[in-house]
């Protein structure tokens, strides 16, 4: 495979990845780094280092740093974000398939794979995120914020500078992906289960008009 058209990919396939994560710090790496000619995007994606768009990202960027922090609120803000990470991840990937000079069949497949990476990612997270909601303390949810912000951070930068090898880590993401989330599922019902049962019993066990014997 010839080396321009497998960075190509990689950028394809990481965009769409990354989008699912965090989709506002994957446009400011993929912008800042076109814009300070480390890398030159496709046509499709170069709009990303237009100073509005850069602009509005970077803002962006930095409520998601906080509102991803906050238990409780990291899932909100990744159910509302299933509506936007997931199309913004197959067009992001779409626009590098431009480089592939395929026309409108590469496109196509950008935006095919582009959008199962970014809803495979953004599932696994969000999915982690309520799972680890069911902890109280909120040191777990920085760890995992910081962690994932980084992630998106080191996967694009491998996906522009080592090709192969991310192409190589993220098979074995989509693997642990398919094998981790019917267990996060499973453990997310089970939760949901006790809360319900605890719930149900509360009003029974603290009503102060009971009398002994109703």
């Amino acid at each position: 495979m010839e080396s321009q058209t497998l960075e190509t990919i990689a950028l394809m396939l990481g965009a769409g990845w990354a989008s699912g994560i965090n989709l506002y710090a994957a446009m400011l790496v993929l912008g800042w780094m076109n814009m300070s000619g480390q890398i030159h995007l496709p046509p499709g994606l170069d709009s990303l280092s237009n100073p509005m768009v850069m602009g509005a990202a970077g803002l962006m960027f930095v409520v998601e740093f906080f509102a991803d922090k906050v238990p409780g609120l990291d899932s909100l803000w990744d159910a509302l974000h299933t509506f936007i990470r997931i199309p913004a991840g197959a067009l992001m990937a779409a626009g590098a398939a431009q480089g592939l000079d395929m026309g409108s069949a590469g496109e196509l497949l950008g935006l095919i794979l582009g959008g199962g990476l970014a809803t495979t990612s953004h599932v696994s997270k969000a999915s982690t995120r309520a799972l680890i909601n069911t902890s109280p303390e909120p040191v777990s949810n920085w760890t995992a914020s910081v962690t994932e912000d980084l992630a998106v951070v080191g996967g694009l930068w491998t996906a522009l500078n080592h090709p192969w090898l991310f192409v190589l880590l993220l098979i074995l993401f989509i693997l642990l992906a398919a094998w981790l989330l019917p267990k996060i599922w499973r453990l997310l019902k089970a939760a949901g289960r006790t809360l319900s049962d605890w719930f149900r019993k509360t009003p029974a066990a603290t009503d102060p008009d009971q009398q002994p014997g109703e």
